[in-house]
């Protein structure tokens, strides 16, 4: 495969670029004539991106048209996915002919795509991201934002200075109760609010694994990407038979385990309550288990305490139900998903008669919002607002700096993990105050050719 790198006249070398157009009847393919609709590229076929896929074509506005994969077996999956869905929405045989791209770049290079869909592994999401945005694409990224806080604030940057639109995907904010939970906290319903626990589950530790043939479908030096080079061994990566759980998310070169994975979800809605969206904790401490052997080294069970500027403490805890739980000077709101699974293979025991919100008093959740009061962002889609806000070029209900600083609490939370002491930080600077040790943290070395420090602005 050819790799490129991705310099900054990318738009210019896209202009030399002849591309064959998918024309699709708009007699077929909805309300949306062709001129308003967009045309999206889907970066990483796998598990989490083909329920993401599916969300975004049942809206007339979108139209995939091409796939990118290191994979090929998964990409030619996802490409007969797209097209046998617009067979079935059209009821023709061949509406659409989906585009196949080995490399992810090459795709950045069509000027007929508008936007990406980004659901890769962990640590490929910020650079296909800084580089889609450095090619004038909208994008949908997956969560964690990053895999460091260094290539997180280089990512937040470049799409702010772009204009990108860009939506992460922590859809519990597109899920009335969350934002419901959020009003009632922000306005006053629990009184002063001091206390926020938070339930996230940890991950087992795994078996030892011995070395594989690389599959033939498998571009595996690319999937290892900026992070060291190891050899392959299928629970490491991702099962070549099914779209079951994908080993890569226990394994810390690849990401942090649960902290991140689900981690940045709760973060995230708990800093839309406590208003801290736009910032961070000003100290960090965390207890872990970590395995002692396998393959699989993520943490398991853990605890963390995050301390603000505006007195309130967020405790973090396997222990927790898992949710957010506001605690006030008046009483309390307990916010979960419920039922909700993003996926059938959840590590996690879902009680399906839970309450999605819950609170001390139920006159509480009856509380209505006044005009005068703060009314929060209002979505009942992720990938719909993220393709209205590309039309209207309003800012998403996930943007990209809330989600970096969801990210980065996750982050800081790892590092104490690892580390085992109190951490002071800089919200500001985004910094360890006076430790050395903990800012080496902040970044990773990166294998080259692949990495953020590698793309040329």
């Amino acid at each position: 495969m050819k790799r490129r790198k991705f310099i900054s006249d990318t738009v210019a070398a896209a202009a030399g670029t002849i591309v064959m157009p998918v024309i699709i009847p708009s007699s077929v393919m909805g309300k949306n004539p062709p001129s308003e609709r967009i045309n999206i590229g889907w970066i990483g076929c796998g598990r989490q991106g083909r329920g993401n896929i599916m969300a975004t074509m049942r809206f007339d506005s979108a139209r995939v048209v091409a796939v990118s994969d290191v994979d090929s077996n998964r990409m030619a999956l996802g490409k007969k996915m797209i097209e046998d869905f617009y067979s079935r929405k059209t009821g023709s045989s061949n509406a659409i002919t989906v585009r196949s791209y080995d490399d992810y770049k090459d795709m950045l290079l069509n000027k007929s795509i508008d936007a990406v869909m980004i659901t890769t592994p962990d640590h490929w999401h910020a650079q296909p991201a800084i580089e889609a945005a450095l090619a004038g694409k909208d994008i949908y990224l997956e969560k964690p934002t990053s895999l460091t806080v260094a290539e997180g604030r280089l990512l937040s940057d470049v799409v702010r200075k772009r204009k990108i639109i860009l939506q992460v995907g922590t859809q519990q904010r597109s899920s009335p109760q969350w934002r419901i939970a959020a009003e009632l906290v922000r306005n006053g319903r629990i009184g002063k609010l001091h206390t926020v626990k938070i339930g996230l589950p940890g991950d087992p530790a795994g078996p030892e694994a011995p070395e594989m043939p690389v599959p033939k479908n498998l571009n595996y030096d690319m999937w290892l990407g900026s992070t060291p080079l190891v050899y392959y061994t299928e629970i490491r990566v991702h099962p070549q038979k099914d779209f079951d759980r994908p080993g890569w998310l226990r394994c810390e070169q690849f990401g942090a385990g649960m902290i991140t994975g689900w981690g940045q979800h709760h973060f995230d809605s708990a800093a839309w309550g406590m208003d801290t969206e736009l910032t961070g904790p000003v100290s960090v401490q965390a207890v872990a288990q970590f395995p002692k052997s396998g393959l699989w080294d993520v943490h398991g069970d853990f605890m963390s305490i995050t301390e603000y500027r505006n007195g309130i403490t967020q405790i973090t805890s396997g222990s927790y139900p898992n949710g957010v739980r506001y605690e006030g000077s008046e009483g309390w709101i307990f916010v979960t998903r419920g039922a909700y699974t993003a996926t059938a293979s959840d590590p996690v025991t879902v009680d399906k008669n839970a309450k999605a919100l819950d609170a001390s008093d139920p006159k509480i959740l009856k509380s209505v919002i006044g005009p005068n009061e703060i009314h929060l962002y209002e979505s009942d889609s992720q990938q719909g607002n993220w393709l209205d806000c590309i039309k209207s070029r309003k800012e998403p209900i996930s943007p990209v700096e809330p989600g970096h600083r969801a990210c980065t609490i996750c982050l800081i939370v790892h590092i104490a993990m690892k580390l085992g002491r109190k951490l002071n930080w800089d919200p500001d600077n985004e910094r360890f105050i006076n430790d050395d040790e903990a800012n080496s943290m902040l970044s990773r070395p990166q294998r080259a050719p692949y990495g953020t420090n590698y793309i040329k602005m």
